[in-house]
Parts: C-alpha cells; structure tokens; sequence
C-alpha cells in the first residue's frame, strides 16, 4: 500500500491564534503531526509515503529532507517529497498523482487525528475490497461533527456512498479526510483538473458522477488541527480523555 500526506496548507488560522509551528509541524502528544501519519503509516506496511508541501514552509521542507536521510525514530523511511505551492488541496493531489498511479493508495490530510487501531482496521477493509474487486475505493467518514465547513456523505444501509454535500440534507455522516483510492481516480482527478475544478469535495463529487463504487467505513471520531484549541482536543481524544 502506498500513502500519500497533503501537507501544502499555509495554517494560516493557526498562525493568527498564536501557534508559530506551521501546520505539519504542529505537535500533538509531543510528536509533530507529520511525523504521527507517518509512524502510522508505516505501522500499515508502507511500500511508499508521499508528502506534499508548501514551497514556503521551509522548516517542514527540511524536516522532510532530514526524515528521507535519516529515518524517523531510527527506522527507514520510503519517502517522497515534493515542495510545491498549490492553490487548492485537490491541486496538490494532482502533483503527486504520478506516485500513485501503479496500484491501490491511502491519501490523507496532514492534520487527521484518528485512533490508530480505527485506522489499521479502515486499511484492512480497503484492502479487502481491493482484492475482492467489490470497491473502487474507501471514504473515512465520521458521525462526529466538529468542522465549521464539512463535507455531508450521503450513504446507503450497506454504506455506499450516494454523494457528497456542502449542505446536511439529512445526512448523519461527514468526510473525515481519509481516502482510500484505486489507480482510476487518478484518471478522474486529472480530468477535474483539466476543466479547472478545484477542492477535493468536487473530486469527490466526480468520482460518483463518473460512476465509482464508493464505500464509507464509520470512524468513531475524526478531528482537524485547524485552530489553537483543537491541539488540547486532539490530545484529549488520543488520551482517551474525550
């Protein structure tokens, strides 16, 4: 399994409240959140990790550098990197698009906090539809809302996934930024590009209108570091405080 780590963001609101990190940076628990996906993703047997990062965020370019050299805690990591500003995150999955072309791949946002076990199971399942050819892919999405823009997931009694939403049209269940892909979207993303889409909701919304099977695999919570505060959430939730 290869993953990838959309880490392109300026953290801008994070900034403003104080927090002088930026955003991949950020520690939760002590550990840079960069570092956090990482460590998880190689616990689920990474073949390849794919970051992306804004090009004026040196420090985390850096801290890339020295990871691809040196490890992560002592251990190898597969890395790749790309230093890129990109105006929106459906952009900056198109620059590494040409990594993930070659089988099934994980995508997620540099600031998803989720309980690992939640995540190592989520991998698992997508695995298995992979393999039994029953999924073009594998959406997280959690019933727990603390977003102040989220992405509304309709699904049906077996979890497939109808649409996505800027609005709750009674939908109990929202993206969680976790995103379980097979090569074919890649052939979607780049069409989305082509007619100048942007965002990964819109994406998201291509890959239904183009007929992909989508599955929704719950997780109890998912949260974002999008502001001070939510660093003491995040904490608090891993501890198993919240």
């Amino acid at each position: 399994m290869k993953y990838a780590i959309i880490a392109a963001g300026e953290g801008s609101r994070l900034a403003k409240e104080g927090v002088n990190a930026p955003k991949p940076l950020v520690k939760v628990n002590g550990v840079c959140l960069i570092d956090r996906l990482i460590s998880v993703f190689m616990d689920n047997h990474a073949e390849q990790i794919i970051v992306i990062c804004n090009s004026n965020m040196t420090a985390v370019s850096q801290h890339l550098a020295e990871l691809k050299e040196k490890g992560l805690n002592g251990t190898a990591v597969p890395l790749e990197y790309i230093v890129k500003s990109t105006p929106s995150s459906m952009h900056s999955f198109y620059e590494i698009s040409k990594y993930l072309e070659d089988g099934p791949f994980c995508l997620t946002t540099v600031d998803t906090i989720f309980h690992e076990e939640e995540f190592a199971q989520y991998i698992k399942e997508f695995n298995e539809c992979v393999e039994n050819g029953t999924a073009d892919g594998m959406m997280g999405v959690t019933d727990f809302i603390d977003d102040e823009k989220p992405l509304y997931v309709g699904a049906d009694s077996d979890m497939n996934i109808t649409g996505f939403f800027d609005e709750q049209n009674g939908c109990k269940l929202i993206s969680g930024g976790i995103y379980g892909l097979t090569p074919g979207a890649i052939t979607i993303l780049r069409q989305c590009i082509e007619r100048g889409d942007s965002r990964m909701r819109n994406f998201q919304r291509a890959l239904v209108a183009a007929g992909c099977r989508l599955k929704a695999r719950l997780f109890s919570k998912v949260l974002d570091i999008d502001h001070a505060g939510d660093i003491a959430k995040a904490e608090k939730f891993l501890n198993g405080e919240s």
